[in-house]
């Protein structure tokens, strides 16, 4: 394992944060996989996976079966690691301008469409090749300003050369499920199945910029809009939803880390045999069919079912309790489906999120992923 420290340019006089990148095989080696934790900052699970992975990959490079590149950055959100108020860690929401860590990353595809107009060939390697040196290029004409800008930069200017990239985090109280675009399902299908994933989320755009889609909504994008040359899909990317806030288990996150290590066996990153592929959990759905349960007033919530159950269309999943004059007011799912998250905390105020069902029936427009 070779280990960099970059630095981050500081906020204020006196203060210094930095990404730890560790990388594994051959710098540039094909095919090239980039792994993330915790962009949220306070998503915990992703942290440990990633140890774990680290310790996995550590090994396998010792053996000599690490066939292309593995970049992993385990800690990728600094700035939110080290938000906290009144002993709340806070790193979903950037404190200084209340922004979503994961929301707003650059959309690159025009500014690469430009760059590469007149140099798609009938050579599909050659059009990746140029595709890659496009993005490169748009990202870095780029002028970060802030601290969270400079670090979102860097994340970005190391997955975007990736053929694969996993960007780990977590829910609330959920089970393990996937967010992907449509044309990755069947790329990410041995990952879903090795993890368990009980939810498989799909869409073309989820709305909100965020930053799995970055680095893969350009190739599906230019490969639409020259549907004459070949484009090959130069970068599939993942959001992993390791379970809920609380799943932090030192044997859950090593089986975790050994269903990724598989995964990358299975797409040539790993050499060696792949592990068998377990029967699929569930079958990847519309993002658009998720429905989210929303709270009708504040008060007290009490779930009736836990994350993993099915529901039914129709079904009461939680009531909420006025505990000033005891009226009970339930929140019902319109859509049958799996309650693949729900709310950490059991009171709410009106208009909250309280829940999802990873339904089919539902076609939502707008943003699709919460704030």
């Amino acid at each position: 394992m070779h280990s960099a420290i970059i630095d981050l340019p500081s906020a204020t006089p006196g203060t210094r944060r930095t990404l730890t990148v560790q990388r594994f095989g051959t710098a540039g080696a094909r095919p090239c996989a980039y792994i993330q934790a915790s962009l949220h900052a306070d998503e915990i699970p992703a942290m440990l996976v990633a140890d774990k992975l680290r310790r996995i990959l550590t090994a396998l490079e010792a053996e000599g079966r690490i066939a292309g590149e593995v970049i992993l950055v385990p800690v990728a959100n600094p700035v939110g690691l080290g938000q906290s108020l009144m002993d709340h860690h806070l790193g979903r929401f950037d404190q200084d301008d209340g922004k979503n860590f994961n929301r707003d990353y650059p959309h690159l595809t025009e500014a690469v469409a430009e760059r590469v107009a007149d140099r798609l060939t009938d050579d599909g390697e050659a059009n990746k090749a140029a595709i890659r040196a496009a993005l490169a290029e748009a990202l870095a004409e780029r002028t970060p300003r802030t601290e969270t800008e400079h670090m979102k930069h860097r994340l970005l200017e190391l997955a975007l050369q990736a053929d694969w990239v996993l960007d780990l985090h977590c829910d609330l109280e959920a089970v393990m499920h996937l967010y992907t675009l449509t044309p990755s399902a069947e790329a990410f299908a041995p990952l879903q199945r090795l993890l368990g994933a009980q939810a498989v989320f799909l869409a073309e755009e989820s709305g909100g910029d965020p930053f799995d889609e970055a680095v893969s909504r350009p190739w599906n994008e230019l490969a639409k809009r020259w549907p004459d040359r070949p484009i090959p899909f130069g970068c599939h990317s993942v959001t992993v939803e390791l379970r809920g806030q609380a799943d932090v288990e030192h044997a859950q996150g090593e089986a975790d880390a050994r269903a990724i290590a598989g995964f990358l066996t299975h797409v040539g990153v790993l050499s060696g045999e792949p592990p068998a592929l377990p029967e699929p959990l569930c079958a990847p759905t519309p993002l658009e069919s998720s429905e989210p349960l929303t709270a009708p007033v504040g008060g007290v919530v009490v779930f009736h079912h836990k994350a993993g159950d099915r529901v039914e269309a129709g079904a009461v999943v939680a009531d909420i309790l006025d505990p000033l004059t005891g009226e009970m007011t339930p929140v019902r799912s319109e859509s049958a489906g799996v309650l693949y998250a729900h709310s950490a905390t059991r009171f709410t105020l009106a208009g909250k999120r309280i829940a999802k069902v990873a339904g089919t029936t539902l076609r939502r427009t707008g943003p699709l992923l919460s704030a």
